[in-house]
Order: C-alpha cells, then sequence, then structure tokens
C-alpha cells in the first residue's frame, strides 16, 4: 500500500498491483500527446504509405496488363524485378571486401539464402494462381492471416514481446480490412473465380504464411547484417529459381505475347514498382519491425480502389474512407508503443528479457514503477522516461537500448 515517507511524499511499492493501477491512472491524466505524436511516428507512417502506394503501382500495371492487354505472366514480372535487384545489390557484394564480399556470404550461408529465395518467389506466386480460383473477398480477407503468422514468428525467433496495445491496434486494422470487404461487396467487386474455392483459400493462407516466414527473415537480416546482403542475396537466387519456373511454366504465354511499346512501359512500370518496394522495405522494417510494415500495407488495396475509380471506372462507397482511416488509426496505435526488444535495436540471436538485462518481465514494470514516481519527485526534471532509456548504456552481457 502507499504510505508518506517523512517527507510527506507518497511513497510506492512497485510490487503492489493497487499501487501499479494508481499510477497507471496518473500517468493517463498527465498524458501529453506531444510524447505520442512524435515526428517519429510522422515519418514511420509515411514511409508505410509510400510502401503502400508502391504496391498500388504493381496492382494498376498488372490489371492494365491483364485487363487491356490479355498479359497473364506473373513469374516473367517477378523475373525482371529479381534482375534489377540482381544487377545492383549482388554487383554491390562482388565489390566488398572481406566476409562482406558476396563469395564468403555464399560459403557460410548460401543454403539458407536459396530457401528464402524460394519462399519469397512463391509467396508471389501462389497469391496469383489464387485468383484462377477463388474471389477477391476471400483474398482480401485471408491474407491479412500474415499478420498474426508474423507476430507468432517474431516471439518465437526474434523473441519480441508485444503488449495489449498491440494486439488491440491489430484487431482494429483488421476491423478496416472487414470494412473494406463489405465495402467491396455492395459495390459488387467480389471479382475472380469461384471454380475450387477450397483450393483457392488454401493458396491464400500458404502465400501469407511464405510472406510471413520471408519477412521474419527480412527483419534479421537487415537488424542482424545488413539490407545489401539480404538484396542482393535474395536478388540473386530469386532470379536463378524465377527464371527456371519461369521457363517451366510460363514460356507459352510470353511467346504469345504481342509486343509494343505500351506493353513493354507497363512492364517496366512494374518491375520499377517491386524493385522500389523492396529497396525501401527494408529500411523501414528496420526502423520499426516486420508487423508495422505489413500492417501499413493493408492500406494499398485501398489506394488501388480509388485509382480504379479514375482508371477502371470502379463504383465509389462511402466504407473505403471509413476503412483506410480505421486502418491507419490502428497503425498509428501499434507504432505509438514500442514492442519489447526495441525493433529499431540490432537483434541479438537469442535475445530477450533475460538477455535484456532482466530475469522476468516484472522486473521491467517494476523499473518503469520506480522511474516514474522518480520523476514525479523531481530527480529527473524536464527529462521523459523515453528520453532517459534511449541513453540507457546496459553491461556488456546485456543489450543496449540506444538508437
Amino acid at each position: 500500500m502507499a504510505e508518506k515517507d517523512s517527507e510527506g511524499i507518497i511513497a510506492t511499492d512497485p510490487s503492489n498491483n493497487d499501487d501499479r493501477k494508481c499510477l497507471i491512472i496518473r500517468k493517463l491524466l498527465k498524458f501529453n500527446p506531444k510524447e505520442v505524436f512524435t515526428w517519429q511516428l510522422v515519418k514511420t507512417v509515411a514511409m508505410g504509405q509510400g510502401l503502400a502506394a508502391l504496391i498500388c503501382g504493381t496492382a494498376v500495371t498488372s490489371q492494365y496488363l491483364a485487363s487491356d492487354y490479355h498479359v497473364d505472366t506473373p513469374m516473367l514480372q517477378s523475373f525482371m524485378s529479381y534482375t534489377l535487384l540482381c544487377l545492383t545489390y549482388t554487383t554491390a557484394l562482388l565489390f566488398r571486401t572481406g566476409d562482406e564480399n558476396m563469395f564468403p556470404i555464399l560459403k557460410k550461408r548460401w543454403w539458407k539464402y536459396l530457401l528464402l529465395g524460394l519462399v519469397d518467389v512463391e509467396a508471389n506466386y501462389t497469391v496469383v494462381k489464387a485468383y484462377q480460383y477463388t474471389t477477391l473477398t476471400s483474398i482480401q480477407l485471408l491474407d491479412c492471416f500474415v499478420i498474426p503468422v508474423l507476430m507468432i514468428l517474431s516471439c518465437w525467433f526474434l523473441k519480441t514481446c508485444y503488449r495489449p496495445v498491440h494486439y488491440v491496434s491489430v484487431c482494429v486494422c483488421l476491423l478496416g480490412v472487414g470494412a473494406m470487404v463489405g465495402a467491396d461487396l455492395l459495390a459488387g467487386r467480389d471479382l475472380g473465380s469461384t471454380s475450387d474455392i477450397l483450393l483457392g483459400d488454401g493458396l491464400v493462407l500458404l502465400s501469407a504464411s511464405l510472406y510471413a516466414v520471408s519477412n521474419v527473415c527480412q527483419e534479421y537480416t537487415v537488424k542482424h547484417l545488413s539490407r545489401v546482403e539480404f538484396l542482393g542475396m535474395v536478388g540473386l537466387f530469386g532470379t536463378l529459381i524465377s527464371g527456371i519456373q519461369l521457363g517451366v511454366l510460363e514460356h507459352n504465354n510470353v511467346a504469345n505475347i504481342q509486343w509494343d511499346w505500351r506493353i513493354g512501359l507497363l512492364f517496366a512500370g512494374y518491375a520499377l514498382c517491386m524493385y522500389t518496394l523492396y529497396s525501401c522495405m527494408p529500411i523501414v522494417v528496420k526502423k520499426t519491425s516486420a508487423t508495422a510494415v505489413n500492417l501499413s500495407l493493408l492500406t494499398a488495396d485501398l489506394l488501388s480502389l480509388f485509382c480504379g475509380l479514375f482508371l477502371f471506372q470502379y463504383t465509389f462507397s462511402g466504407l473505403y474512407m471509413v476503412s483506410l482511416v480505421i486502418i491507419l488509426v490502428g497503425f498509428i496505435a501499434f507504432n505509438t508503443v514500442a514492442t519489447t526488444p526495441d525493433p529499431a535495436d540490432p537483434i541479438a540471436p537469442s535475445g530477450g528479457w533475460e538477455e535484456g538485462g532482466y530475469d522476468n518481465p516484472d522486473d521491467i514494470i517494476e523499473e518503469v514503477v520506480v522511474a516514474v514516481l522518480e520523476e514525479e519527485e523531481g530527480e529527473h526534471t524536464g527529462v521523459s522516461w523515453n528520453q532517459r532509456t534511449q541513453n540507457k548504456e546496459v553491461p556488456a552481457e546485456g543489450r543496449s537500448t540506444k538508437m
């Protein structure tokens, strides 16, 4: 229980649940929006929507190729984007020295990147194939399966600890997706096929799971190794795998394309959008997390719909705006509170509570409570909890929280 000391200041026992609740209420009353809605949050939202705009670009170019020119070559489109990655980032690895050169990397981890390249290529291919068997509504709903899978894999492999606000934020984002699907149904946009719904839905779930694996590997690599290594290896093995698959599955479709400058421009636009997406996504993942990035990408379908209002004469529904606002609110809420460990910090292979210098989660709670009390008693006047933790150094066996 809280008691007054000799100076009349209320002393709080951090291990007491009642006192913890009192502290939480007091902090809520002192809530300052400027401490939450920071410039860093604005940049995170802007970068996330930039990635969503790039996905929108790939969707629009693919729609034009399919509807106006009857071109159905998803593997050729992927092959072109992987080739661009290979020409730039794999070449960059060739000119690096020491252990960062391509050949030492291949000698140590070639089979891991081979599997990663296979996972990434098939994730892109299976979701495109799903359109032949199931409806757009099913794909939009089931594709969200990537987020819970990502969170499970992040907890398991990256030792990320999510807080209640993160789970609530994810639910809010999924609610926004539900509003978007409802708007599609009301507008009569339940496109796609129903030839084999069970197979199509299974392909979507498989694609979502493969994307989750690829994104977790990406987050680990860019935070623990390097962005150029990840992109160079994905470009190398993605080019090889997609090239083989292109020759086996799509050689007839490619031969039947009636090439002209418009088709060439659409292929180039798709490849450049995908190349830019692959190049920029690791930057955003390093600053946030793979889960946060995928939440921001939920608005990509909405951006494509807004483009379709002008390009393909789609029917507008007010639910689209409601869906966009709901998804953005959930995304912002997710990024206002950092996960543990902080996703902006380098990840140790065996990180976690103990790696961070704590025996269990309660130790962190106790440290937060003590810090709040010290702040209220004037020992850290003008210095916020976030500012202190960002500048805090931990022992050598722990993991630094300094940005």
